[in-house]
């Protein structure tokens, strides 16, 4: 089976459908001792297929449109925050804590890119805003890893120490991910949902989603590459955003297009929330579970209020086991899954060449939604779909196996990068890797500035 195949089956497609689909394998994409590329390649593969079968459900076709995917588009989509030009200036990846550090016995990653995890970072190590690098260096130099770990994390910081692969799949967090499918799915109620009426076959091929209301409560990268993803697509997707907690502005810029950018209070503006999910098809949320389920967000509470919704969840390590309410980003599970010491060398830790995590798990996110809307268009049910940044990890490093490159080597982003004029400035980005006959090729509109539209829908 391969690479596509398993992210196929494991979203309950036809196992038909892969073959409507056509692959331009190029050497030297997203080199890595691990399969990186075959990972990025089914993600984005299976994906298309999930957008190529809803479009084929809604214009009344038999079969899918053919489907491509190329590894030279997918490459460059993975690096899309890292591509993203703004006036002509690079974008900021990550801050200066975060980062690796050397620990009593090892290494242990940090994660400080926003003010709130910098702050709570630096008060576990009692050192104060201003604190120069050499101190929180020598602060970690006294700690054992895992001490340091426990620390960072009681502070309510973001600090993973690095593990290997064995000591990994020893950790009860590994055991409770190994044993959970790729992509979870469920049946949420017996509730009929809104019908989304055919469409003009040129019309449905060309935006599948259109029509349909995504509520976007995502942040950092997997969750907005889903929901940019189906903006792509033709959905209406309005972003949600706490007004207290702006987003870094290259990670807005970059997942942003497509989309429109609202702030609300979930607390104070509770009816204004509640309105807009009366009008909801789908629910997009990339919090914490149980941070989510004190607003009544969790996916059967949303379902009580909007029967047959679909609700798809994405979080670092899944809502289970003992790191199931814990914060979590690409760069920490890769160093506590051991991908870091894979990719590694000379001693220290290393990392894959993109936040392959992120994006590939985004994607597939995106296709889950789309396969429970084409499933839902046939018995009407409300659907959870979930996934995991750590699940996603044990997919590539103990499941996917490598395969030949045999189309023309991988010579840049170049080709599959434009530029457009945008509120934010001259934007240089990633195109799509999303690709099927009649489909989109390009956003409709790029990001718009954080939090300018209202909270209401089109």
């Amino acid at each position: 089976m391969t690479s596509i195949e398993y992210a196929w089956s494991a979203l309950g497609g036809d196992p038909a459908h892969p073959a409507r689909l056509t692959t331009v394998t190029r050497e030297g994409a997203l080199p890595a001792r691990l399969p990186v590329r075959e990972l990025a390649r089914a993600c984005v593969g299976a994906c298309a297929l999930a957008a190529a079968e809803l479009a084929a459900r809604r214009a009344g076709l038999g079969d899918p449109p053919a489907v491509r995917v190329d590894d030279g588009a997918v490459a460059a989509a993975f690096h899309s925050d890292r591509l993203l030009q703004v006036d002509g200036r690079a974008p900021v990846a990550f801050a200066p804590l975060s980062r690796f550090w050397r620990t009593a016995d090892g290494w242990v990653r940090t994660h400080g890119n926003y003010p709130h995890h910098r702050a709570r970072l630096l008060a576990a190590l009692d050192l104060t805003e201003d604190s120069p690098a050499d101190e929180v260096a020598a602060r970690f130099a006294e700690l054992p890893s895992l001490e340091a770990e426990a620390t960072v994390h009681g502070a309510g910081g973001l600090a993973v120490a690095l593990r290997t692969p064995g000591q990994w799949q020893a950790h009860e967090q590994s055991a409770e991910v190994s044993v959970r499918p790729l992509v979870e799915r469920e049946r949420l109620d017996t509730s009929r949902a809104r019908a989304l009426p055919p469409l003009d076959p040129a019309a449905a091929v060309l935006l599948p989603a259109a029509g349909l209301h995504v509520l976007d409560l995502t942040r950092v990268l997997a969750g907005p590459v889903a929901t940019r993803t189906l903006a792509l697509l033709g959905a209406d997707v309005l972003r949600l955003d706490a007004p207290w907690l702006p987003e870094l502005p290259d990670q807005h810029a970059d997942t942003g297009f497509g989309k429109r950018s609202a702030t609300l209070d979930l607390a104070a503006g509770r009816d204004r929330f509640e309105e807009l999910l009366a009008s909801a098809d789908v629910v997009v949320t990339g919090y914490r579970p149980a941070a989510l389920d004190r607003f009544g967000l969790s996916p059967r509470a949303l379902a009580a209020r909007r029967p047959g919704l679909v609700v798809a969840q994405i979080s670092a390590w899944g809502a289970y086991g003992p790191w199931g309410a814990r914060r979590g980003f690409d760069s920490l599970v890769q160093v506590a899954t051991g991908i870091a010491v894979t990719e590694g060398s000379a001693g220290k830790p290393g990392a894959l060449p993109a936040q392959a995590l992120d994006h590939g798990t985004g994607y597939l996110l995106a296709a889950a939604v789309l396969r429970a809307l084409t499933e839902q268009s046939y018995d009407g049910y409300g659907r959870c779909v979930r996934l995991a940044l750590a699940r996603t990890a044990h997919w590539l490093t103990d499941v996917i196996r490598p395969e030949p490159a045999t189309g023309p080597p991988y010579a840049g982003p170049d080709a599959w990068l434009a530029e457009t004029d945008s509120p934010l400035g001259r934007l240089r980005y990633a195109r799509p890797p999303v690709s099927f006959a009649g489909g989109p090729a390009d956003w409709a509109r790029p990001a718009v500035p954080w939090g300018s539209d209202a909270a209401a829908w089109r």
